[in-house]
């Protein structure tokens, strides 16, 4: 018998279930840099934009960017992406929290 229900990604699913806590300063104070590192090294800066997908302790940050800079945030064999997850990760170990970074295409 098939099934009627619709298969949805953990990305998607995380994407469209709200944040089980409000945005404090330091959840901002992350947002606010992965967006200043990205503008840093797109050609459309103005496209940028950072969601908070979750707050708190675990934070979960989406970074959107124009479709012609998709390959600048991701770079040769994703190092830029690797490198910005590195740079978000260790600013959350400073403020005591984990944070994770996902790049929307």
């Amino acid at each position: 018998m098939a099934h009627d229900a619709a298969i949805v990604s953990p990305a998607a699913h995380r994407a469209s279930a709200p944040p089980l806590q409000e945005p404090d300063a330091s959840d901002q104070l992350l947002r606010d840099l992965v967006a200043h590192l990205a503008r840093g090294i797109v050609d459309h800066p103005e496209d940028v934009s950072v969601d908070i997908l979750r707050a708190g302790e675990d934070a979960e940050f989406e970074l959107r960017v124009h479709p012609d800079d998709l390959g600048h945030v991701i770079g040769k064999q994703g190092r830029t992406a690797r490198s910005l997850r590195l740079t978000l990760g260790a600013a959350a170990a400073r403020l005591d929290r984990d944070a994770g970074l996902e790049i929307a295409d």
